[in-house]
């Protein structure tokens, strides 16, 4: 113990600096125990951790023990060494270089567990993806884009933190890459417009790659959307490409959505047909509508006296989106209708003119 007191008082009057050899050792002790102390916790504690994680249905605790698992060493070691030398006095510029050196590191590594976390809900998001190979290349795409954009803004983030710290004035930085941005902008705003409306497809979902839309005298069949441009199948078999800042302005008719078709037609008979004959025909078209399930009867309606014929309106609605098949139903119906007035005695009106002649 005698010598144990005797090395302590040594090392209280040997002066090196500042700082006497007693304050360098406790600090070098704090530095040890600190380094020791944080091994352990990401050792023991956090093993611990990741076995609880398992027994757990939710990712996201394991997502932060991975966090806090791939932390790099040095981080540790910063930590250790900031808090050792508060018991020294030091100079102002080898604190400030401890000071900086440890902003880095703890910047590196919240930027890098961002990047896990924005990485996490990405792949969340691409898992959900239940769709066609090119649709699903189109999303991993637009994600992939997406975590490219979000990892830029983030090390920007840092990069002026870092720079504000280091003392360099950032108001002035900031203002030239505002001038810098806002004359690239201007020079790529079309671009820009386009990559942006993509990603607002892309969120906003109003059209998917098979769906059959209509882009103002344009229509077609989606078989691609990309990051600028929007790919189109016409129906004579060309490919159309729009940008997508266009279709995000424009009014787009996706019959994809349709639930079901709504068909109107008039339909014209002579003014020599009888009036018992008349007030049959709605009771005609209703019976020939409804013999299909797909098909549903609206109205049927004696609606006005026009030039040549007696003119009724007839409304129905067929529950199928496929628009050949609506087709065929339609074609059955006025098949049936021809056969049904013929049956009748029912004459259709066409272009007629009565000449009168007077003697």
């Amino acid at each position: 113990m005698s010598q144990i007191n005797f090395i302590i008082d040594y090392l209280k009057n040997y002066q090196l600096g500042a700082n006497s050899g007693y304050d360098y050792l406790m600090a070098f002790f704090i530095f040890l125990g600190l380094l020791v102390v944080l091994k352990l916790f990401q050792v023991i504690i956090l093993a611990r951790l990741k076995a609880l994680a398992k027994k757990t249905k939710t990712n996201l605790d394991d997502l932060a023990i991975d966090i806090f698992t791939k932390i790099k060493p040095p981080l540790y070691l910063f930590i250790a060494i900031f808090f050792s030398i508060k018991s020294l006095v030091i100079s102002g510029l080898v604190n400030q270089i401890i000071n900086i050196l440890l902003l880095i590191v703890i910047v590196y590594e919240i930027i890098k567990a961002l990047e896990k976390i924005v990485d996490y809900f990405i792949s969340k998001q691409i898992n959900k993806i239940q769709s066609s190979t090119e649709e699903k290349k189109q999303s991993l795409a637009m994600l992939k884009a997406l975590k490219v954009i979000v990892r830029m803004i983030l090390w920007i983030f840092g990069l002026i933190l870092i720079l504000s710290n280091l003392g360099i004035d950032i108001t002035s930085l900031i203002a030239g890459l505002g001038i810098g941005g806002i004359a690239i902008a201007l020079a790529l705003q079309n671009i820009l417009g386009d990559i942006f409306s993509s990603f607002s497809i892309y969120l906003d979902k109003p059209f998917q790659i098979g769906d059959f839309v209509v882009v103002g005298t344009n229509k077609g069949t989606i078989e691609k959307i990309g990051l600028k441009t929007t790919r189109l199948r016409s129906l004579q078999g060309e490919e159309l490409i729009i940008s997508n800042k266009e279709l995000t302005s424009a009014r787009v008719q996706n019959y994809k959505r349709m639930e079901r078709r709504r068909e109107s037609f008039n339909l014209g008979v002579t003014y020599e047909t009888k009036q018992e004959k008349l007030e049959k025909i709605p009771s005609i078209i209703k019976q020939i509508v409804s013999k299909y399930k797909s098909a549903e009867f609206d109205r049927c309606h004696f609606v006005t006296y026009g030039d040549f014929s007696l003119i009724f309106e007839i409304v129905y609605f067929v529950d199928i989106v496929e628009y050949s098949e609506f087709l065929d139903i339609k074609q059955k119906i006025n098949l049936e209708i021809f056969k049904k007035f013929q049956d009748e005695k029912i004459e259709f009106a066409y272009p007629t003119q009565t000449v009168i002649v007077n003697k």
